[in-house]
């Protein structure tokens, strides 16, 4: 497993961004909450989705991090300029919590979800969990709420794709009024 901050400084393709979040206890979610604006890239990234280019990272484009507090997930969702989802991205995860300069953290249990805004849900490694849990990285239990956690989202959250975006957009008006 590996600890990801919620500063996505893995992304080496923005040159400068700006992140706000904060606690939040809501009707829709208790945890954190953050938008990063992406002010200047070195390049776009754009990914592929059903024969068509989806920009995910992109001069002026937002991001907003979703991580429920006492939950195994985190999300991201991708936005393009006008705050349009264009990608939402969600890690499983095992803990959480804060470094001492106050980014948020998590570490990631390798399995992903990929949602798009058609209400296309894809899995993505799968096989990664599986290596790990067969070469011992990570225990059953880990293994098992992983696969609970993706399996609880799409049954639930992700089930319907309109009712998905408008978690969404509740929860970016707390932070973009």
């Amino acid at each position: 497993m590996y600890k990801c901050r919620l500063t996505y400084d893995e992304w080496k393709c923005i040159i400068a961004k700006d992140r706000i979040g904060r606690q939040v206890d809501l009707p829709q979610m208790k945890g954190y909450l953050g938008l990063l604006t992406i002010n200047q890239v070195s390049q776009k990234q754009i990914w592929k989705h059903k024969e068509k280019d989806v920009i995910v990272c992109n001069n002026n484009y937002h991001w907003l991090s979703i991580m429920p507090e006492n939950d195994f997930y985190c999300m991201t969702v991708m936005m393009d300029d006008n705050y349009e989802m264009q990608v939402c991205y969600i890690d499983m995860i095992d803990t959480q919590g804060y470094d001492s300069d106050g980014v948020p953290y998590f570490y990631d249990l390798y399995l992903d979800l990929v949602i798009y805004p058609d209400g296309d849900v894809i899995v993505d490694d799968l096989d990664e969990l599986q290596e790990a849990f067969e070469k011992n990285v990570i225990s059953r239990e880990q293994y098992e709420c992983a696969l609970k956690t993706a399996d609880g989202l799409k049954k639930g959250l992700l089930h319907d794709i309109e009712k998905f975006k408008e978690f969404i957009q509740a929860l970016l008006e707390v932070l973009v009024v």
